[in-house]
């Protein structure tokens, strides 16, 4: 191999600059870079991202592309087939090195296997890396040698045994051939006809936007987020990485490095600071599920939710979507969902709950629904806490606990200022009524301007009759499969 030959960064799903072990290994190489982003859409068996993830990507590769340029070089872009792709650009620059960071998803896993495998038998060298979990799925196990199935061992197992290596620096000077680039502008990721994405705009995609949105966190709000977490009406309760996350803007060891330093440096509650870190101990878990449950976003990892006896009702799944079901806490929630592309994420859990407990909807609808209506859309988080709700997933809630959405509204928004911000309609019901309109008076109502079933919908169902029905189901679902 000649020394002088580029080496090709092939990005994915770890769009930064900092803390990149591909990118940081090609630089170490000493080769000329080719930076490469493909968009694949033709590959069969890759799962489409949803509208809103794709609103993202848009603004994290213009993001990455300008901070390259920066550095001196060029992200270049390209569609198609990722093999197809990457052998074109080999032969337009001559590369002979290869380097990517990771996926964990089953079709990804094989594609890049596939590729590897082929690039190698053609002399080409390929070497692939870490850059999105702590530890990969296949490094914690259980003393039996198998994957955990219950979060809290996982946790405990993965964070002890954990050993941080180096962080990299951002790289500031890159340089290498610029092969022909496509345009982000023909890809056609903003929506268009019409931009429904007008309420996206307190996002930054990007990792400069990441680095600023975890400092803000942890200057200050993160004290006190053990128990303001479940708040939705209070801004900065949460840190609102996901998206981040999900694109690789930032690393999650990045940010166990800063909640730690800042733990001992005493700027961050321990309790706070180890209760935060527990949400990316949940990421882990769950891309460890879906690791060895390649079918979790579709499959019960539970089997015998195979006998429950889910409902069709198209009116009641779009009553859901549009936050028209007559309950204000999951109303705000799916209004929030539709207007800014992410939903806190307790207010997840009231409206997962609701779909398929109050409703009796098949959990696989509301992971669809979220998979094309979240920025932060990721295969591993939203398929396992989809199961998780139903009950159907690893050390999931019992499919009995049914989220009462009044008094999780009546809890959890105490101030009302989160069902006000995105039921407007509701804005002059008096805090007693706020979580159930229905149980004020004609006067109360009439005085706030509210009239239930035309400016504000009834209630789609009795809670404590769907209640009932959903724990009726479920006496169903062991009746069979104790027959089978």
């Amino acid at each position: 191999m000649s020394q002088s030959a580029p080496a090709i960064v092939w990005f994915r799903e770890d769009l930064r600059l900092s803390d990149n072990p591909a990118l940081h290994a090609a630089v170490s190489s000493g080769r000329p870079l080719v930076l490469l982003y493909i968009l694949d859409e033709q590959t069969k068996g890759l799962r489409p991202l949803g509208g809103a993830s794709k609103w993202w990507l848009d603004k994290s590769l213009r993001a990455l592309a300008a901070d390259i340029k920066q550095a001196g070089a060029q992200l270049t872009l390209r569609s198609g087939q990722s093999a197809d792709v990457l052998d074109t650009v080999i032969e337009e620059t001559g590369a002979e090195t290869i380097f990517w960071n990771r996926r964990y998803d089953q079709p990804e896993r094989d594609l890049d296997a596939a590729i590897k495998e082929d690039l190698a038998q053609r002399g080409l060298d390929v070497s692939s890396y870490n850059a999105r979990l702590l530890n990969e799925p296949w490094q914690v196990e259980t003393n039996a040698g198998g994957y955990y199935k219950v979060f809290t061992p996982y946790w405990r197992a993965a964070r002890n045994n954990f050993v941080a290596r180096d962080t990299y620096g951002r790289h500031k000077t890159l340089s290498g051939p610029k092969p022909e680039s496509e345009s982000l502008d023909d890809w056609g990721l903003h929506p268009s006809n019409p931009d429904w994405s007008t309420g996206f705009d307190d996002w930054t995609p990007g990792e400069d936007g990441a680095i600023a949105r975890l400092n803000d966190f942890l200057d200050g709000p993160i004290n006190g987020y053990k128990e303001d977490r479940n708040r939705p009406d209070l801004d900065m309760s949460t840190s609102g990485l996901s998206p981040h996350l999900r694109f690789g803007e930032i690393g999650p060891l990045q940010i166990w490095r800063a909640v730690h330093a800042g733990m001992e440096a005493g700027t961050i509650q321990e309790k706070d600071g180890h209760t935060f870190l527990s949400e990316i101990g949940w990421r882990e878990f769950s891309h460890t599920l879906l690791f060895y449950n390649p079918a979790l976003a579709s499959e019960n990892y539970n089997d015998s939710f195979e006998f429950m006896p889910w409902r069709k009702d198209k009116n009641a799944f779009d009553a859901w979507t549009k936050g028209q079901t007559g309950y204000p806490m999951v109303d705000a929630g799916m209004r929030q969902l539709w207007q800014t592309g992410w939903m806190h994420n307790r207010v997840r859990m009231i409206v997962a709950s609701f779909l398929t407990k109050h409703l009796l909807l098949p959990w696989q609808d509301g992971e669809a629904w979220f998979w094309d209506t979240l920025v932060d859309a990721d295969p591993a988080n939203n398929a396992a806490s989809w199961q998780w709700t139903a009950g159907s997933g690893a050390d999931a809630a019992p499919y009995f606990r049914v989220f009462n959405p009044i008094s999780q509204g009546s809890k959890f928004d105490e101030t009302g200022d989160y069902v006000r911000r995105f039921c407007p309609e509701l804005k002059d019901l008096p805090d007693k009524y706020l979580h159930a309109p229905w149980e004020a008076s004609e006067e109360i109502l009439n005085k706030a301007g509210i009239q239930l079933g035309k400016t504000y919908p009834k209630p789609i169902v009795d809670h404590s009759g769907a209640r009932q029905r959903a724990l009726d189901a479920y006496d169903t679902l062991k009746e069979k499969r104790d027959a089978a």
